[in-house]
């Protein structure tokens, strides 16, 4: 009879257009707009500064583009940032660990 069970928490199916985030969707917008602000400011011929006037869209059109376990070289990125940016001292109290006084 073709009854096919879908979980109902798949990941695709949370995903806006079943491949972005919102966040991305921020990232990209943003760097669309610095884009079409550039290019109303500055007048230009020259294709160097062109180019670097479509930056902001082509690199982050480049962040959200979605490629195969993207999210979680996302996630992986975000470790780095936050690992380079934080305290380098951890402490840890381990699950045997008694506390006394």
């Amino acid at each position: 009879m073709n009854n096919y069970l879908i979980p109902a928490n798949s990941k695709k199916s949370q995903l806006i257009l079943g491949f972005f985030t919102g966040v991305d969707l921020i990232l990209f917008g943003s760097g669309v707009g610095v884009t079409l602000i550039l290019l109303l400011v500055i007048q230009s011929t020259n294709v160097g500064i062109m180019l670097l006037i479509l930056a902001p869209a082509l690199i982050t059109g480049f962040l959200v583009m979605p490629i195969p376990y993207y999210h979680n070289v996302l996630q992986f990125i975000v470790n780095v940032y936050t690992y380079l940016s934080s305290r380098k001292r951890y402490y840890w109290k381990g699950w045997c660990y008694n506390v006394e006084e």
